[in-house]
C-alpha cells in the first residue's frame, strides 16, 4: 500500500484518494482498485483472470464487467492526458506502462514515472485542468500555447478538439483530429486511432460533407480491423447508422444502431450504449414503431446523461430526441426536453447555446405563441448553425417561415420557405398552408403529394403532419376520395401517430371534408375536438384558428350565441400572441356577425309591421 505519482496524478492507497493537479477527483471504488493494482504491479501485465479474481473475489462476473471498469479508468486517465498509459493486451489482460509513455512521448522518464513537462504553471497543465473543469475557452487557449512549445501528448489533441467542438467551432477541430489519427498510427495504436477518425466522420457529416464523412468512416473500419467487441467498433456502428440515415436507408441504419447498442451493452459502456439506443429509437420512429422508438430515446437519454458523458455526446442525445419530437409534432414532449437541454448545456460549460438548441427552442416558442421571441431565437440559431451544423440551416428557415405565417407576414413567410427549399430542405407543410391562405389550393395539394415521396428520415418522421394537412387540402380542392383515403390511413394507425397535434390536424381535415359534404353539425363536433387537442398541446395560435373556424360554422348553423363565445375567446388569444393574421380573421367574423344581426333585426321588424 503506497502513494503513486504519475503525470499530474497522485493515487494514495492508504487514504483511497486520487488527485489530478492537486485536486481530488471522484472515482468509483472498483476503478480505484483497478488502477491501484496495475500501479502496484506496473513491472508486468496482469491477466484478465487475475484481475477478475482480485476485484470480484468469490463472485462470478463476465469479462464485460472488467472491460467496463477499464473503460472508466481510461476516461479518468484521459483527464490528465495519460489514457495511453493503460494498455489492453488482446486475449490476455491489462498493463499500465508509465516508463514507456514518458519515454515515447516526452523523452527520458522521471524517476516517479511523471511527465517532465507538466511542471506547475505549465500550459499543458492549465489546459488539462481547464478540461476537467469544463472551461472550454480556457482549455483551447492553453492547448494552443502548449502545442507551440511541444508539450502535447497525442491524447491532448483529442481533448483540444473536444474543447473546440464545445465552443461551437468544430471546423477548427478537424486538423487536430487528423493529427491524432496519424500520431496514434505511427505509435502502433491502430485501434486507438479509430476514435478520432470516427469523430472526423461525425464532424464532416454535420457539415453536410457526406463523401468525406464516408471516407473517414472507412478509414476507421481499417484501423479497427477484427476488434469487433471493442468500444471503437461500437462507435463505428453508431456512426454508420447516421451515414445510412443520411443516405435514406432507414432499415440499414436501424440495424447498425442495434449493433452499436449491443456492443455498448456487452462492454457496459454508457456512451456507446446510449448512442446506439438513441439512434435505434430514432430510426424506429422513421419506420412507424412510434411507442418503442420513444421508449428507446427516453431511456437512452436517461442512461447517457446519468453517466457523466462529455458535452458533445450529451448534445447528441438531447438533440436527437428534440429533432424527433419536432418532426412528429410531439410538442409537449419537446417542451420538456428543451428546458432540460438548456439547463444541461449551462451545467457543462456551454454558456453559448448551440445552433440546434436555439432552433429547438425557437420552434417550441412559435407553437406556444411567443412569436417575437421565437423569431429572434431562430435568427440567432441561423448564425450559429452556419458554424456547428450547416445541414440544419434549411430546417431553421422552415421554422422562420412558420413563425411569419402564424404572425400573418405572408411575404416574409414565402421568402423564408423559398430559402429553405433552396437550402435543400422541404418546407412543408407550412408552405402549403401559406398557399391555402393565398388562394393557391391546387399548388398546395401538388406540393404536399410530392413531400410524401422519398425515404429520408425527415420525410418519414413528418409524414403524419403532412398527411393530415394533405387531407384538408384534398377536401378543399374537391378531391374527397383522396381526403378520405388519407384520413383512414391516419385513423387506422393511432399507434404510429398518437400525438395530440396530429390528432388535432386530422380532426380539422375531417371537418373540412364534412363541410364539403354539407354535414355541418358533424363538422362542428370535429372542430370542437380539434380545439380540445390543440389546448392539450398548449398552442394558442392553433386553438384560435380552430375556434374561428368553429365560430364561422356556428353562424351557418344559426347558433349566434355559440359563435360569439368562440370568437371572443379567439380574439383574446389573437391579441395575446400578436398575430395580424388571426386579428384579420376575427374582424371578418365580427363583420359577419354584425351582418347577421342586421338581417335578423330586419326580419323581426318586418314581422311586427
Amino acid at each position: 500500500m503506497g502513494i503513486y505519482r504519475f503525470g499530474d496524478f497522485e493515487l494514495n492507497e492508504n487514504s483511497r484518494a486520487l488527485r489530478l493537479a492537486g485536486s481530488e477527483i471522484e472515482v468509483q471504488p472498483l476503478v480505484f482498485d483497478f488502477l491501484a493494482i496495475l500501479l502496484r504491479h506496473q513491472d508486468r501485465a496482469l491477466s484478465k483472470n487475475e484481475l477478475l479474481e482480485t476485484l470480484w473475489p468469490g463472485v462470478t462476473v463476465t469479462e464485460a464487467s472488467l472491460q467496463r471498469v477499464a473503460s472508466l479508468a481510461r476516461s479518468i486517465l484521459r483527464q490528465g492526458g495519460m489514457e495511453t498509459a493503460l494498455r489492453n493486451l488482446p486475449r490476455f489482460g491489462y498493463r499500465i506502462c508509465l516508463d514507456q509513455l514518458a519515454a515515447s512521448e516526452n523523452g527520458p522518464a522521471r524517476a516517479d514515472g511523471g511527465d517532465k513537462l507538466s511542471s506547475p504553471g505549465s500550459a499543458i497543465l492549465s489546459a488539462r485542468t481547464a478540461v476537467a473543469g469544463r472551461k472550454w475557452y480556457e482549455a483551447a487557449t492553453s492547448f494552443a500555447k502548449a502545442d507551440a512549445v511541444g508539450e502535447l501528448l497525442t491524447a491532448d489533441l483529442e481533448e483540444w478538439a473536444l474543447a473546440l467542438e464545445c465552443m461551437g467551432r468544430p471546423a477548427e477541430a478537424i486538423p487536430l483530429l487528423a493529427r491524432a489519427v496519424t500520431e496514434y498510427g505511427v505509435a502502433g495504436e491502430r485501434l486507438r486511432a479509430a476514435s478520432p477518425a470516427i469523430t472526423l466522420a461525425k464532424i464532416h457529416l454535420e457539415r453536410g460533407e457526406l463523401a468525406v464523412a464516408k471516407g473517414w468512416h472507412k478509414r476507421a473500419a481499417q484501423l479497427i480491423d477484427t476488434a469487433a467487441d471493442s468500444r471503437e467498433h461500437g462507435l463505428w456502428c453508431w456512426m454508420g447508422a447516421r451515414i445510412m440515415g443520411a443516405e435514406a436507408e432507414p432499415e440499414q441504419a436501424l440495424a447498425l444502431a442495434e449493433q452499436a447498442f449491443e456492443v455498448g451493452r456487452r462492454l457496459e459502456d454508457p456512451v456507446v450504449e446510449s448512442l446506439g439506443l438513441i439512434y435505434r429509437g430514432f430510426f424506429k420512429l422513421c419506420l412507424g414503431e412510434t411507442k418503442s422508438g420513444q421508449e428507446d430515446q427516453d431511456f437512452a437519454a436517461a442512461l447517457g446523461l446519468s453517466s457523466d458523458v462529455d458535452p458533445i455526446v450529451g448534445g447528441i442525445l438531447y438533440c436527437n430526441i428534440l429533432w424527433a419530437c419536432r418532426n412528429f409534432g410531439d410538442w409537449s414532449r419537446a417542451n420538456q426536453w428543451t428546458f432540460g437541454y438548456e439547463d444541461w448545456c449551462r451545467g457543462h460549460g456551454l454558456e453559448d447555446l448551440s445552433g440546434s438548441c436555439r432552433l429547438h427552442r425557437a420552434e417550441v416558442l412559435g407553437v406556444h405563441g411567443t412569436l417575437k421571441e421565437a423569431e429572434a431565437l431562430v435568427r440567432a440559431a441561423l448564425d450559429q448553425l452556419a458554424l456547428d451544423a450547416p445541414w440544419a440551416t434549411g430546417d431553421a428557415l422552415r421554422v422562420l417561415g412558420d413563425i411569419h405565417l402564424a404572425a400573418g407576414d405572408f411575404a416574409e413567410a414565402e421568402t423564408a420557405y423559398r430559402a429553405s427549399h433552396a437550402a435543400g430542405w422541404d418546407p412543408q407543410p407550412g408552405l402549403a398552408l401559406l398557399q391555402l391562405e393565398q388562394g393557391q389550393a391546387e399548388a398546395a395539394f401538388s406540393a404536399l403529394e410530392r413531400s410524401l415521396a422519398g425515404n429520408g428520415w425527415p420525410t418519414l418522421q413528418r409524414r403524419g403532419t403532412v398527411l393530415a394537412t394533405l387531407a384538408k387540402v384534398a377536401a378543399r380542392t374537391d378531391r374527397r376520395e383522396r381526403a378520405k383515403e388519407v384520413i383512414v390511413e391516419l385513423e387506422t394507425q393511432p399507434q404510429r401517430w398518437p400525438m395530440a397535434s396530429i390528432r388535432a390536424l386530422t380532426a380539422e381535415a375531417k371537418a373540412e371534408l364534412l363541410i364539403q359534404e354539407e354535414r355541418l353539425t358533424e363538422a362542428a363536433r370535429e372542430l370542437q375536438a380539434a380545439c380540445s387537442r390543440w389546448s392539450e398541446v398548449g398552442s394558442p395560435i392553433n386553438v384560435a384558428d380552430a375556434r374561428l373556424s368553429l365560430a364561422a360554422l356556428l353562424i351557418q348553423l344559426g347558433d349566434r350565441t355559440g359563435a360569439e363565445l368562440e370568437l371572443a375567446t379567439a380574439l383574446a388569444a389573437a391579441k395575446k400572441v400578436d398575430s395580424a393574421r388571426l386579428m384579420r380573421r376575427c374582424e371578418e367574423l365580427e363583420g359577419l356577425l354584425a351582418g347577421t344581426q342586421k338581417i335578423a333585426t330586419g326580419i323581426v321588424q318586418a314581422l311586427r309591421a
